[in-house]
C-alpha cells in the first residue's frame, strides 16, 4: 500500500488554522458564559441551555472536521484500488478503470482519466509525481501517461509497461 499526502496550498492551511482558532475562541467564550452567567439571567431557561449545548457542539464538531482534513487527506494505492481520503470523505476507484494520466506542466497538476470519461485532478507534491504514477501503472500497465509541455509542443507520450 502506497500513501500520498494531499498537498494543501499555504492559503488553505492558514484558513484552517484561523478557523481552528475561532473554534477555540467560540468554545472559550461559551464556557465563560456558562460559568459566569449560567442560567441566572435567562428568561427562558430551555433556550439558554439549547444555545450553550449547540455552541459547544458546533465548535467541537468544526474543530474535529478541520483537524481530520489536516491529518487524513491523502491518496492511497492498494492492490487494484485507488482511494481518496479527504478528512472523513472517502472514495474508492478501481485502477483498471483508469485509462490515462496526464501531467500538465503549465499548471503542474496530474489528471487521472477514467473509462467513463470522468477525470480527477491529483494534488500531491511534485516530487511524488513519478512515484504516484508508477504505483498506478504497476497495478494497471495499460494506463497511458502523457506530459503536456509548457512550450505548447506536441504531448510527450510514455507508457511504462
Amino acid at each position: 500500500m502506497k500513501v500520498f499526502k494531499y498537498k494543501f496550498t499555504k492559503l488553505i492551511i492558514a484558513l484552517i488554522y484561523v478557523c481552528l482558532a475561532l473554534c477555540a475562541v467560540g468554545f472559550a467564550v461559551n464556557l465563560y458564559q456558562v460559568l459566569t452567567v449560567g442560567l441566572s439571567q435567562s428568561a427562558i431557561v430551555a433556550f439558554t441551555i439549547i444555545r450553550y449545548v449547540l455552541m459547544f457542539f458546533v465548535t467541537v464538531a468544526l474543530a474535529v472536521i478541520l483537524i481530520s482534513l489536516l491529518l487524513h487527506s491523502n491518496y492511497t494505492v492498494k492492490g487494484k484500488e485507488f482511494c481518496t481520503n479527504f478528512g472523513f470523505i472517502k472514495s474508492k476507484y478501481n485502477i483498471d478503470d483508469i485509462t490515462e494520466i496526464t501531467l500538465d506542466r503549465k499548471t503542474d497538476k496530474l489528471c487521472v482519466t477514467f473509462k467513463n470519461e470522468t477525470f480527477m485532478m491529483i494534488v500531491v507534491k511534485p516530487e511524488w509525481y513519478e512515484d504516484f504514477i508508477q504505483a498506478l501503472m504497476e497495478a494497471n500497465p495499460d494506463i497511458e501517461y502523457y506530459i503536456n509541455s509548457v512550450t505548447g509542443e506536441d504531448d510527450d507520450k510514455k507508457n511504462k509497461s
